[in-house]
């Protein structure tokens, strides 16, 4: 039996254009896949929609948040420095994960195999079920020390990476890269089979270069073309802002599952609406402006009881995302990226919520 989305945002590739005016379908052999567990390596996950690892975002309490609405899915931490572990005495706070937030993964990044093994070590004994590897990050200030994206152009570094550190863990070491490095440059299969020839068990793939940063559309016919050459899960990763698009790329690319990355800021019900349609066909109910008004509120509250005034100082993004498409949104997110303490955050949201009641 076929699941059935009516088609309600524009699709983001070209090749999905012939969709647009009609139900979306999901073919029956696809959404059977997909409703079945995730297998990486022997770890077993029972969703096939993981959030992303997301720098400045991805921290325990934006994770608890996107749980509440996806208890099944796969949760990244923001990324870690290998090299910081290395030299310092004490786990920084982004390895700082509860013990009821499994399924998690942390994800490292260096371009030293042995710091990257080191870094595993603890990254397991914190309690990670999966050990992932950035390959993908387009940032100068990481690219320009030969990590993220840039491994993409080292290959053989990379390879040598994944080895170490499949050799020093007992979970499974999973990687996230890019299509290639620039437009003359795309070496996404080729690349990918050296990853799961050297041991990943799962590879996750932003359909753009490094070139393209986070410009342009993802190429989700590249992810394709590597879900066709690999064994192990491929997960797709890019452009994914609503139910809609997740299925469309999913149909795309017939992909072993979803990734959101910026589609979550400032609405982490994402993940569980694409998940719940996955599993059952139904779609659920999109929040309101004052359910998410409230959940903006919550997370704040969350931020200051976690990390005090620093964590006002990151609330002030957060809010900005939540503070769009209503009456009066521009004002309150002019307003919220200025608060200084908790309590004013939270006026400010308590006044808007009473106007739109």
């Amino acid at each position: 039996m076929n699941t059935v989305l009516p088609s309600t945002d524009l699709p983001l590739q070209s090749s999905s254009l012939a969709l647009e005016s009609s139900p979306l379908v999901l073919p029956s052999e696809l959404s059977l896949r997909l409703r079945s567990p995730l297998q990486i390596g022997d770890v077993v996950v029972r969703s096939r929609v993981l959030q992303s690892p997301l720098s400045g975002v991805t921290d325990k309490v934006f994770r608890r948040l996107v749980r509440r609405y996806a208890p099944q899915s796969m949760m990244y931490t923001e990324m870690v420095s290998a090299a910081e572990l290395h030299h310092l005495q004490r786990l920084p706070i982004l390895m700082d994960i509860d013990l009821d937030e499994r399924p998690i993964s942390i994800q490292l990044f260096d371009r030293r195999p042995d710091f990257l093994a080191a870094a595993a070590r603890k990254a397991v004994d914190q309690g990670a079920d999966t050990i992932d590897i950035n390959m993908g990050c387009p940032v100068n200030k990481i690219t320009k020390n030969g990590g993220g994206s840039s491994l993409l152009r080292d290959p053989d570094t990379a390879v040598r990476i994944v080895e170490a550190v499949c050799e020093a863990v007992d979970v499974p070491v999973t990687v996230k890269t890019r299509i290639g490095w620039s437009d003359e440059d795309i070496n996404a299969v080729d690349f990918a089979r050296r990853m799961e020839s050297a041991g990943a068990q799962m590879l996750t793939l932003h359909g753009r270069t490094r070139a393209q940063g986070y410009t342009g559309s993802a190429r989700w016919d590249w992810i394709a073309r590597v879900k066709a050459a690999l064994t192990i899960p491929v997960i797709a990763n890019g452009d994914i802002f609503s139910v809609e698009s997740a299925l469309r790329c999913l149909i795309e690319t017939q992909a072993d599952g979803i990734m959101c990355s910026r589609g979550t800021l400032g609405y982490p019900f994402l993940v569980g609406e694409i998940d719940h349609f996955i599993k059952t066909g139904e779609i659920k109910p999109v929040p309101s402006v004052i359910e998410r008004l409230t959940c903006a509120k919550e997370h704040l509250t969350m931020l200051w009881e976690y990390k005090g005034i620093r964590g006002i100082r990151q609330a002030r993004k957060h809010m900005a995302w939540y503070a769009k498409d209503f009456p009066g949104a521009a004002e309150l997110r002019d307003r919220l990226c200025r608060i200084d303490s908790v309590e004013a955050g939270c006026y400010l949201i308590d006044q808007a919520i009473l106007r739109l009641s």
